[in-house]
């Protein structure tokens, strides 16, 4: 398996970065991308990789967060073909309190209708190839985590908290253990790996790849949730967009080099 990471916060002189994040995984002959990034980026990114967008086979949401879905409109313009998945729950209905207000962070207005024969909405466990899986969240209450993060769901007319049913974790499995993407881990990083250990008993799990939210957390929750990991068996953590380099910094030292930061154009042979 082949990742790259084609849009993250974090980039360089010649790959622009931005809020956000979309990468490629290449498995057993098959191109998926994960999330489309805040805009249009990650075409000119996939470009200046050698990518071509038309040739992904396959695209997942992560989460209905404008950061992780607002490039969906170009990826439909520009590949006429693949299937994209996203979790049944997904809307376009997504906030969150920001200087005192609600503010709208969801998807692109309209497109779950205009392009509703591209999607494929996922309902619990899915198999999209082969050993390739979409694993929901098993905790089906998690409207304290969208309270902590001050995240609602807009419905009838009002809000309530944030469950994260429209998050979703994809699960490739390697000749090495379970490689785990969650783009940000809303739930907890340690939550994502105790959903697979519990869908796929007795698996191990080689990697966890995505951002871990944990950039608007103090150090003493930073602290405790390394300490959580310690007892996961993950080999190799990367992580970027959503933890923040100062969390990054304290899980170095908690967890040593299993962790590693990646920026736009990282890629790694797993």
């Amino acid at each position: 398996m082949h990742i790259q990471v084609i849009v993250d916060n974090i980039g360089t002189e010649t790959l622009p970065g931005e809020w956000g994040l979309c990468i490629m995984i290449t498995h057993e002959g098959k191109r998926i991308l994960l999330d489309t990034g805040a805009s249009a980026l990650f075409l000119d990114n996939m470009q200046a990789l050698g990518y071509r967008v038309e040739d992904v086979d396959a695209a997942v949401l992560s989460h209905a967060h404008y950061d992780h879905g607002n490039g969906m409109p170009m990826f439909f313009q520009k590949n006429t073909g693949a299937r994209f998945y996203l979790r049944k729950a997904c809307g376009e209905n997504c906030y969150a309190i920001k200087n005192g207000e609600r503010e709208y962070i969801g998807l692109p207005e309209g497109v779950l209708s205009r392009y509703a024969d591209r999607l494929d909405k996922v309902d619990g466990l899915r198999e999209i190839f082969d050993g390739v899986y979409l694993v929901p969240h098993l905790d089906k209450d998690l409207a304290a985590v969208g309270r902590r993060e001050a995240m609602f769901l807009k419905e009838n007319g009002g809000f309530r908290e944030d469950d994260f049913a429209h998050e979703q974790s994809l699960v490739i499995r390697t000749q090495r253990g379970l490689v785990i993407f969650n783009s940000c881990c809303h739930a907890g990083a340690d939550r994502v790996i105790a959903d697979a250990l519990a869908t796929f008993p007795g698996e191990a799990i080689y990697a966890l790849i995505g951002g871990f939210h944990l950039y608007n957390k103090t150090e003493e929750e930073v602290r405790a949730f390394a300490s959580r990991l310690k007892n996961c068996g993950v080999e190799h953590l990367l992580t970027g967009h959503c933890t923040g380099e100062e969390a990054f910094r304290i899980l170095r030292e908690e967890l040593g080099e299993k962790v590693q930061y990646f920026s736009v154009g990282f890629s790694m042979e797993l």
